[in-house]
């Protein structure tokens, strides 16, 4: 059985259930801009990208210019107007302190911004499983390999000894391009049907089961 070293998360629809918070937060967005509004399999295959890639697939026509608006009435959505919970996953901090238990290295590389990550990282009190973390504002957007080949470099982990865990194809094709195995979720933004298409390692329906898996 493989040995990995690090195991990589992505954070929306991985650990944290969020996915109908940014769904109903990108629609309540189109509505208070007189924009078309996008349905939900629409968003949900958008989840993991950064906001502007995001924008940039659901609404081709526009003038990135236009996207600053839109950013800020998603954001004040999501921080202030919309009330959606957006819980961690039951058994998710169990699975990363068996993680942290057997040794396991953990990092998160997410379609978040880095204010956003930092906030639910306090919020959730998990920040310190994690050795770092790369961004959607500060690396290219998934699926581009580069959150993942520069969280290998600062970490100085060989990409053998490295799992992505996901739910989107973005994820996944984001690992296949930087040369590492990837784990699908089929509780978050993508069903199994569709994460197969990647051909990650496992896929599997419970945070759990990810110990098994590696």
């Amino acid at each position: 059985m493989k040995s990995y070293e690090l195991v990589i998360f992505d954070w929306d629809g991985t650990l944290m259930d969020s996915i109908s918070k940014i769904v109903t937060c990108m629609q309540q967005m189109a509505d208070s801009l007189s924009l078309v509004k996008p349905s939900e399999n629409a968003i949900r295959d958008i989840i993991g990208l950064s906001m502007d890639e995001a924008l940039k697939t659901l609404y081709p026509l526009l003038e990135q210019a236009n996207f600053e608006p839109m950013i800020a009435s998603y954001k004040e959505h999501y921080l202030t107007l919309n009330t959606t919970p957006s819980p961690l996953f039951e058994d998710s901090e169990t699975l990363l302190k068996q993680l942290s238990a057997r040794n396991y290295r953990m990092a998160v590389a997410t379609g978040k911004g880095r204010n956003g990550l930092n906030r639910v990282l306090a919020e959730t009190g998990l920040g310190h499983h994690f050795e770092s973390s790369r961004c959607a504002d500060e690396s290219k957007s998934k699926p581009n390999p580069d959150m993942l080949l520069e969280l290998l470099k600062e970490l100085n982990v060989a990409p053998e000894r490295a799992v992505m865990v996901g739910d989107s194809l973005h994820d996944l094709n984001m690992a296949n391009n930087a040369g590492i195995d990837a784990v699908g979720v089929s509780y978050g933004a993508h069903s199994h049907d569709k994460l197969i298409v990647a051909k990650p390692k496992a896929i599997i329906a419970t945070p759990l089961a990810l110990l098994s898996v590696l």
